[in-house]
Order: C-alpha cells, then structure tokens, then sequence
C-alpha cells in the first residue's frame, strides 16, 4: 500500500475478515479504524525501519502551526491530539480557551510561523474557515486554503501548493476534519504545470506588496 494515510474509503474493497498492511508511519484515520474493528479487519504496520531510515523520516521533524477562535477552539484541541499521534510536533498559538477572541489575530500568527520558517505548514480554524483563510492570506507568502472534503485538501496541495489549512468547525463533523487534515498533510505538490500558476501567485503578491 503506497498511501500514508488510511481511510474509511480505502477499506470498501477490503473483505470482511482479512488483513491490510500500511507502511510503518502511517496515518490511520479513527473512522478508518473503527471500521475495521467492526468488520473484523487486521491492521498491520510494516516491520520497523533501521534506525537510519527512520532518521530520514521527514514526519517526526516537521512542525505544524494551529490556531484557533473561541468558535474552533475545541475542534483545535482534538486535532492537537491527532497531531501528535501522528508524530507531528505543534506549535500552538491560541487560543487557550472558549472566551470570545477575533480571528484575524490566530489566522496571523500561525500564517507568521508557516512564512518565517518557524512551522513546515499551518492549521487555521473558526466558525466557518473563512474569515481565517482571508486573513492569513493576507500575510505575504502564505497560500491558506478552505477545505471541507479529502477533494479539496488533496486538490489544494497537488495543484496549489498550499502551506496553510483552514476549517470550519461548525460546517464540518469532527471526524471529517480529521480526515481532511491527514490527507492534506500528507499531499505532496505536484509540481509542473503547476508551478507556473503557483509562481504566478507570487508575482501577483509582489505586485501589489507595500514598500
């Protein structure tokens, strides 16, 4: 399986019963895995790497910004867990708890981190993931992008190159956004004719950046 993450998805052509082996690392959802309990499917890790492949393991190095509103604050709490499950390191910016705040100001922060380096990509949330893509798009060389489905996120890097994620916690279930983030995460861009555009993006920027 050349995947590194597994999905709910993935297992519709898994029989009942049988056994699946994923790649030592790899992401597997938690609908993935409650699917498979409940049909009774193994999932199995490769053996381990020698330790030095494992220290060429990009996963475990790579730091991911979050931020939040009060209205995605639980939503970042939960993905903060799965983060680091998954063997990321985060880099949380706040907010700290459900007290009314404004977006603007987390969507910055972590769009800050993501362009100076301090973070390998961003994840931004509020009530509906818009307010919070604007704004961070706002920040010369940040690319934020509203997903809402494994489409859009995988879609966003292949074609875009989009080093920051933003999400509606009250458009989407918890369990999807987990989803969305994993697949998005482990996207690579596809380069190409897509680089063109995405360069273009960046003379767009130039052209109107303030002196």
């Amino acid at each position: 399986m050349a995947r590194s993450v597994l999905t709910v998805r993935d297992l519709e052509a898994i029989a009942a019963g049988s056994e699946i082996v994923v790649p030592r690392g790899a992401i597997v959802t938690e609908l993935a895995s409650e699917e498979a309990q409940r049909r009774g499917i193994t999932i199995r890790f490769e053996e381990s790497k020698s330790a030095a492949a494992e220290a060429g393991d990009p996963t475990g190095s790579r730091v991911v910004a979050i931020g939040a509103d009060h209205g995605g604050f639980d939503l970042k709490e939960e993905l903060k867990r799965y983060l680091a499950q998954w063997g990321y390191k985060v880099l949380d910016v706040g907010t700290f708890n459900r007290d009314a705040v404004d977006y603007p100001d987390f969507a910055e922060a972590v769009a800050n981190a993501v362009v100076r380096g301090d973070a390998w990509r961003g994840v931004v949330i509020d009530t509906a993931g818009i307010g919070s893509s604007i704004a961070a798009n706002k920040v010369p060389g940040a690319r934020a992008a509203l997903c809402y489905d494994r489409a859009t996120a995988r879609n966003s890097r292949e074609h875009n190159d989009a080093n920051i994620l933003s999400l509606g916690a009250r458009l989407i279930p918890a369990e999807v956004a987990r989803e969305v983030v994993a697949v998005w995460l482990e996207t690579a861009f596809a380069g190409g004719r897509h680089q063109r555009r995405v360069e273009k993006i960046r003379a767009i920027e130039d052209r109107h950046r303030k002196a």
